[in-house]
């Protein structure tokens, strides 16, 4: 743990210029005691490292509480028990937002299931990769709350694009809409069989 400017250090400052993110990650600690959850590890500041250092947290929830769904942008970790895919991913898709979500599995099936319509509904969908790494040549970004477009990849430049859709005829006539062709005699046939059948 130490400044951004070091590779070797593994978490940074929770912010640069200002102390409102501790103070954020600390109120939410308060919410997490308040609504019965286990602190598990951390929840303390460390302040002989900076005033925005702070110690990753670790806490385990009885569910999902009100606090899970709020962006806190702090270094918590929140564990929840579950006992089918089916209902990790219901826990995944009932917060507001929508922007990272990851599965870790050796199971081809549940990892397809995460990845397919009835899995995450969230922009970035990992398998066995964590949350914070995105690929710079696919798109980035989320859905719901954490919607807003892609950056990144070709889905970037596609928002600056003009779409349009062309037909020229080179012909000196001019075709039916469709390039349908519509038989005059044809539809006279149609119509006298019609009434011979009504008769």
């Amino acid at each position: 743990m130490g400044i951004v400017f070091e590779r070797s250090q593994k978490m940074k400052a929770t912010a640069t210029r200002r102390q409102s993110a501790v103070e954020d990650m600390l109120a939410a600690l308060e919410k997490i005691k308040e609504q019965g959850s286990e602190l598990l590890y951390g929840g303390n500041c460390l302040p002989e490292k900076g005033p925005c250092f702070v110690e990753p947290t670790i806490v385990k929830m009885k569910q999902q509480m009100p606090i899970v769904c709020e962006g806190t942008f702090a270094p918590i970790l929140y564990l929840m028990e579950y006992e089918t895919l089916e209902e990790a991913i219901a826990l995944n898709n009932a917060v507001p937002q929508a922007l990272p979500s990851a599965i870790f599995t050796t199971n081809l099936l549940k990892a397809e299931q995460f990845l397919s319509h009835a899995g995450s509904n969230c922009g970035l969908a990992n398998v066995n990769v964590g949350t914070s790494d995105a690929e710079i040549g696919l798109g980035f970004g989320g859905e719901k709350e954490t919607g807003g477009g892609r950056e990144s990849g070709s889905d970037a430049w596609k928002q600056y694009m003009r779409h349009q859709s062309n037909v020229i005829n080179w012909s000196r006539e001019l075709p039916l809409a469709q390039s349908s062709v519509i038989s005059h005699q044809s539809s006279v046939i149609s119509l006298q069989s019609s009434l011979e059948t009504e008769d």
